[in-house]
């Protein structure tokens, strides 16, 4: 099965936006403002604010809910806004889904919960539950078992994706096996989307529908190319874009992302700030590593200017 050639509810490329932060550590809400500008003109159809990348294990709810009014102001109806308002708490995913909700975003993250590793029957109460007290608001699930603990199995996304607004999932097993059987048990209209940029290829290859990127905060244009090559049926120029940008895909997860992303960034003059405690920066060799591979894709300061 491959992408339909209609439009995802929520595009093909979502950025997995960094959070910006100032000198002394708070979150730099203009710079963020300006950087979700450039995106959706660089690329992007929509953005996951305040997830994995956003950092946020160590946002506030206040941090996380301003920045889903920041945002959604900045793009409007230029891109969709995913809020990310999981937690491993039921009630509180509940209560920060529906004050994202109200603030206008287009869908809502929502992590598979973690450390308390819930079963399969409790995962499926749980995202059951927060789809329930928000019905109006479009949910992607995101299932990423190396950083929760526990993994949503196919059988139980196939359950979900009987609830009316539950949409999507983001699918960040690393596993083709895993995916393939997702697209087989649930509906076309349910969107499949990458968790890795690394594997935006094969996955749309098996049915997927994009990609949420780390990568498109460099690359927004290329990577929507090459879903474009694979969706024409274009599969040799698809694979070409694919592997050429194989080392950027690699190089930006040397270290725990946002370590690599938010580096990148700031060699582009982006003022996005150090990461929050207790991630910690790139030693310098990794960051001359990456320094190389964002110049030889012409991605460095001097070719990149901040809102160009």
């Amino acid at each position: 099965m491959t992408p339909s050639l209609s439009s995802p509810r929520f595009g093909r490329v979502i950025t997995a936006l960094v959070t910006p932060f100032t000198a002394d550590g708070a979150v730099d809400y203009g710079t963020a403002e300006r950087l979700a500008d450039h995106l959706v003109r660089h690329g992007s159809d929509g953005l996951a604010v305040c997830g994995t990348t956003g950092e946020s294990p160590t946002l506030s709810w206040e941090e996380e809910h301003q920045l889903f009014r920041v945002i959604k102001s900045a793009v409007g109806n230029r891109a969709k806004v995913l809020a990310g308002t999981g937690s491993n708490s039921t009630q509180e995913a509940i209560e920060a889904t529906r004050v994202a909700a109200r603030q206008g975003v287009d869908g809502s993250l929502q992590v598979v919960p973690y450390y308390n590793k819930p079963p399969q029957e409790g995962l499926f109460q749980h995202f059951r539950a927060i789809a329930g007290a928000c019905p109006d608001l479009p949910i992607m699930l995101y299932n990423i078992p190396g950083r929760t603990g526990q993994n949503l199995l196919p059988e139980t996304v196939a359950r979900l994706a009987a609830v009316e607004n539950i949409v999507a999932i983001k699918e960040a097993t690393g596993s083709l096996e895993q995916a393939s059987q997702v697209r087989l048990l649930t509906p076309p209209d349910f969107d499949l989307y990458a968790g890795d940029d690394a594997l935006t290829l094969p996955l749309l290859s098996v049915g997927g529908a994009g990609v949420v990127s780390v990568a498109s905060h460099l690359i927004g244009p290329e990577l929507q190319r090459l879903i474009a090559h694979f969706l024409a049926g274009e599969n040799q120029a698809a694979l070409a874009l694919h592997l050429r940008f194989w080392p950027l895909f690699k190089i930006l997860f040397c270290a725990t992302n946002p370590i690599p992303v938010k580096t990148a960034l700031a060699l582009q003059g982006w003022p996005v700030g150090a990461v929050r405690p207790p991630l910690c920066p790139l030693t310098e060799a990794q960051t001359q590593e990456l320094k190389g591979v964002l110049g030889t894709f012409g991605l460095l300061e001097s070719q990149n200017t901040p809102g160009a």
